[in-house]
C-alpha cells in the first residue's frame, strides 16, 4: 500500500539501500523518516571498515593484482612481504576502493614479478613537491622515466613497462611527445 493509502497495489522488486550513516540516530534527530526506515530495514548486513577487517586486506590485495595484471598486460603476480605490511598498517578510510586505487596505482610503476614497498605512495610518506598525485601523472612520469633511460629506444621501453609498443606509441601520442632531438657536436 502506498503510504497513506488503503488500496493494495502489486509489485514484485527488491530495493537494496546501502549507506555509512546511522541511520536510527539520524531518526532520534529528526534527520531521517522512521516509516522509511521500517520498509527499508527488512534484511540488515553491516559491514565493519576495513580498518577493522585486516584480515581481509591480503585477499582483496591478491584479488586487484590478478585483476590489474590482466587488464594492464603484465606480469605481476606477487606482492612483497614489506609491501603487504605497509598496506595492513594503513587506515583505510577510504575503505575497498582506496586499497584498489592503491594497487592499481602501484601496479603502473612496479617491476614485474611483484609489487614492492616502494611502489605505494601514501600521504603519511611525504612526497616531495611536484611529485605524480593522479594515476595519469604517476603512469606519465614512469613512462617518461624509462624512455629516458632507454635513450627513447621505444622498443626496448615497451619491453620494460610490460606493454607492446603499439601501446606505447599511442601512451606518446597522447602526452604530445616525440622523440627529443639530440644535439651533434
Amino acid at each position: 500500500m502506498r503510504v497513506g493509502g488503503n488500496q493494495p497495489i502489486k509489485v514484485d522488486f527488491r530495493c537494496v539501500a546501502a549507506t555509512n550513516k546511522d541511520l536510527e540516530k539520524a531518526i532520534e534527530e529528526g534527520r531521517f523518516r522512521p516509516d522509511l526506515f521500517y520498509r527499508l530495514n527488512v534484511f540488515r548486513i553491516e559491514l565493519p571498515p576495513l580498518r577493522e577487517r585486516r584480515d581481509d586486506i591480503p585477499l582483496l590485495v591478491n584479488h586487484f593484482v590478478h585483476k590489474f595484471s590482466l587488464q594492464m598486460n603484465k606480469k605481476i603476480t606477487r606482492v612483497a612481504p614489506g609491501a603487504m605490511n605497509l598496506l595492513q598498517q594503513q587506515t583505510w578510510t577510504g575503505n575497498v576502493r582506496e586499497l584498489e586505487n592503491a594497487v592499481e596505482r602501484a601496479m603502473v610503476v612496479a617491476q614485474e614479478p611483484e609489487i614492492r614497498e616502494s611502489d605505494f605512495v601514501f600521504k603519511a610518506n611525504a612526497v616531495p613537491n611536484g611529485a605524480p598525485k593522479s594515476l595519469d601523472e604517476v603512469e606519465k612520469a614512469y613512462i617518461l622515466r624509462t624512455l629516458e633511460t632507454t635513450s627513447w629506444n621505444q622498443t626496448r621501453a615497451a619491453e620494460i613497462l610490460g606493454i607492446d609498443r603499439v601501446t606505447l606509441h599511442h601512451k606518446l601520442k597522447r602526452y604530445g611527445w616525440s622523440k627529443p632531438a639530440f644535439e651533434t657536436r
